[in-house]
């Protein structure tokens, strides 16, 4: 889910400087991928993008110093239009003495640096951390800075906050669903960031919901064997891989990384048989190297011929990219990017079939 900054987007891309602050770590990383990704448009990450957090920013004595971000900011791009400077886990900065040198570069900032602060938890032992001294607050401002909580709040707020993150997802829930949804989510608001690119993924851009197209993704209890899994998603059928992924990650106890575990070798035996020229399921279990009942290989055939080369590359991409995100590329739960990843498959399958249409 693209993270929403409080400034129309052509403000943003324009403005020296944008400010989050927030406690939630999803939130907050959730709303620094959506700017970082807003301003990099078509660049080329690796060329642009330079980022610090509290770890590089800590001094021989333990100490925290904004020298060297600021150092960063004022540095010229190379082969670039611009830089993108980040600068995480700066909570532990909460004193005036410790941002002289970032209020000082923002008085006048560089033309071709953004610079991204990112005043959330300082995850040092024993560290306190705090919101933005004033000094930077006036500075930002006074620069025609973006100033972004990335907290939900909670009551009235919580339900504002729910409607600028379906307002930003193309998404619509009618009362009953928003009300269902509010009422599970309690105080944790960091779930609907795996909910709603989940629903998209499952009913597409622009759908309208109501409590029964929303309740599935929600979660349920009791326990699946992994093929309940692999067949639902073989089949399309969304809610029913996505309710069998919950059973499993619950009741069942497994991890998320079993769960990949189980989808690299599902899609590993049609990769195996894309191409190989095998005719039945007697060379295709020879060709896997599986001894005894054959069925498990006249399924992975069957299955690679409906999906083709293509798909399988596509689904190749969509297990990589949530391996990196186990691994820390985003800072979601581990449950929420296997469930984001086994919607985005069960919508893609060649049998794909939707419970409970959009409206």
């Amino acid at each position: 889910m693209a993270a929403k900054a409080t400034a129309h987007p052509d403000q943003l891309a324009s403005a020296p400087v944008v400010l989050l602050t927030g406690s939630d770590a999803v939130l907050v990383e959730d709303a620094v991928v959506g700017v970082v990704h807003e301003l990099l448009g078509d660049g080329d990450r690796s060329l642009v993008v330079d980022e610090w957090d509290a770890a590089r920013l800590t001094n021989d004595d333990g100490e925290l110093e904004l020298g060297r971000l600021v150092d960063a900011a004022q540095t010229p791009p190379f082969l670039t239009e611009h830089r993108i400077v980040v600068g995480r886990q700066l909570g532990g900065f909460t004193r005036a003495d410790q941002v002289t040198s970032l209020v000082a570069y923002l008085a006048d900032p560089l033309s071709t640096t953004r610079l991204v602060l990112v005043w959330d938890k300082d995850p040092r032992p024993n560290a306190r951390s705090g919101r933005p001294p004033k000094s930077v607050l006036d500075a930002v401002a006074t620069v025609g800075g973006v100033v972004r909580s990335t907290d939900a709040g909670s009551g009235k707020e919580l339900g504002k906050w729910l409607d600028e993150q379906l307002a930003t997802s193309g998404l619509r829930l009618d009362a009953e669903a928003k009300a269902l949804v509010l009422g599970r989510i309690g105080e944790d608001a960091s779930l609907v960031v795996g909910l709603l690119p989940t629903l998209e993924g499952v009913y597409g851009a622009g759908a309208r919901l109501g409590a029964a197209d929303v309740e599935p993704y929600l979660g349920e209890e009791g326990s699946v064997k992994p093929w309940d899994l692999t067949d639902a998603i073989d089949a399309g059928d969304v809610s029913r891989a996505v309710d069998s992924l919950h059973r499993m990650l619950s009741a069942g106890d497994m991890h998320p990384l079993q769960v990949m575990a189980l989808l690299h070798n599902h899609y590993g035996r049609m990769l195996a048989l894309d191409g190989s020229g095998a005719a039945d399921e007697r060379s295709a279990a020879e060709l896997l190297g599986l001894k005894g009942s054959t069925y498990p290989a006249r399924k992975a055939l069957d299955m690679s011929r409906r999906l083709g080369s293509d798909r399988l590359r596509e689904f190749t991409a969509l297990l990589a990219r949530a391996d990196l995100d186990l691994r820390g590329a985003r800072a979601w739960p581990p449950e929420l990017v296997v469930e984001v990843l086994v919607a985005r498959l069960a919508s893609r399958g060649p049998g794909r079939r939707r419970v409970g249409a959009a409206r």
